[in-house]
């Protein structure tokens, strides 16, 4: 790294993404009062993440198809329904 560039506290930080379980070991400035061990048996302080791209679909490829057109049906069935009673 160049010096005098960087901000004094940007040390190297686990990202540990909660819901797929990775772990990615980055600079950051980021406050923590977590720390764990990384694989390299070395101590760091850990940020916990619940999306990231090990698991934002976007990376994965993993997109959820929403179902409008039965959402739909379904409020009109409801408003069809509704407006018999009265």
């Amino acid at each position: 790294m160049k010096k005098d560039i960087h901000p004094e506290n940007n040390r190297l930080v686990i990202f540990e993404d909660v819901t797929a379980g990775k772990r990615f070991l980055v600079f950051s400035t980021i406050h923590t009062d977590k720390s764990d061990k990384y694989d390299d048996g070395k101590e760091y302080p850990l940020f916990q993440v619940e999306i990231s791209s090990a698991s934002h679909p976007f990376y994965t490829g993993q997109s959820k198809v929403i179902d409008t057109a039965g959402r739909v049906e379904k409020f009109k069935a409801r408003t069809a329904k509704s407006k018999s009673k009265k």
